[in-house]
C-alpha cells in the first residue's frame, strides 16, 4: 500500500550549524501511515519547489525562534525572542507552494503562526507584555501534559476531528496569532481569549494550525491522535 509523503520542516541550531528536529513529529506521522520527510531549512524556491512536487502533505513544526515581525509590518518589541531567517523564509516559501498545489497542511505552534502570517495575518509578539493577565501558555515540563482548556467553534474542522466543543491541550509558546489572515478563521481559543487554532474556510481545503503540540501527546492523548490520523488520511486521500 502506498503511504503519503509528508514534508516536515526542521529547526536550525545556529551555534552548531545543524538542522535538527525532535523525534516526535516523524514518529507521529509514521504511526498513522505517512512517510516523514524532514526538510532542511534552505530557503531556495527551486529546491523547495522540486521537493514539494513529491509531497502529499506539509507539516510545519514548532520552533524555539520567533517570526520576524517585519513580515506583518511591525517593529520588534521588547518581548520578542530570537529570529532565525532561514526558518521564516523556508516556511513561507513552502506555504506558497502548498497553496498552489492545494496540499493538506498542518501547522504546529510556530508553524501555525507561519501559516497566519503567510496569509497576511499578524501575531502578538509577547503575550505577557501585552496582557499580564493571560494564562500560563509556556507550561514547561512535562511538555505533553494537557495544561489548559480550549473552546472549539461549532461546525469547524477541529470540532469534527475532536468530536467535542472543548478540550485540554499542552502549550509551549509566548507568542500568539492576533489576526489569522486570508481564507483562515479562528476555530478555538483558550479561556483567556488567546487564539489556539486556525483553519481554512474554503470548501475542500485541509489547512489546520494548532498553537499547542499534538506531536508530544499522540501516543496517549485522544485529540492529538485524532489530529494526526485526520491529517495523514487527508494526504493519503489526495494520492488516490
Amino acid at each position: 500500500m502506498l503511504r503519503p509523503l509528508i514534508g516536515i520542516t526542521t529547526r536550525l541550531d545556529i551555534a552548531q550549524n545543524t538542522f535538527y528536529l525532535r523525534r516526535f513529529y516523524g514518529e507521529a506521522v509514521s504511526a498513522f501511515g505517512g512517510v516523514p520527510v524532514y526538510i532542511p531549512l534552505i530557503p531556495e524556491e527551486d529546491y523547495l519547489g522540486a521537493l514539494s512536487e513529491k509531497l502529499d502533505g506539509l507539516l510545519l513544526s514548532g520552533s524555539n525562534s520567533d517570526l520576524d515581525p517585519a513580515y506583518f509590518n511591525e517593529e520588534p518589541q521588547r518581548g520578542l525572542g530570537h529570529v532565525i531567517a532561514e526558518r521564516d523564509k523556508t516556511d513561507l516559501i513552502l506555504l506558497k507552494l502548498a497553496e498552489v498545489r492545494e496540499l493538506p497542511v498542518l501547522g504546529i505552534c510556530f508553524g501555525a503562526q507561519s501559516l497566519a502570517v503567510s496569509r497576511g495575518g499578524s501575531l502578538i509578539q509577547d503575550l505577557a507584555s501585552e496582557n499580564p493577565q493571560v494564562l500560563k501558555h509556556d507550561q514547561g515540563e512535562p511538555y505533553d501534559r494537557p495544561s489548559h482548556s480550549i473552546q472549539i467553534e461549532t461546525g469547524s474542522l477541529l470540532e469534527r476531528i475532536a468530536g467535542s466543543k472543548s478540550a485540554r491541550v499542552n502549550t509551549s509558546h509566548h507568542q500568539a496569532i492576533r489576526t489569522p489572515g486570508r481564507d483562515l478563521c479562528i476555530s478555538a481559543r483558550s479561556m483567556d481569549g488567546v487564539v489556539e487554532c486556525i483553519e481554512d474556510t474554503r470548501p475542500g481545503r485541509y489547512v489546520l494550525g494548532t498553537q499547542w503540540h499534538p506531536e508530544l501527546g499522540w501516543q496517549t492523548d485522544q485529540l492529538s491522535r485524532a489530529i494526526f490520523e485526520s491529517f495523514v488520511n487527508e494526504a493519503a486521500r489526495r494520492m488516490s
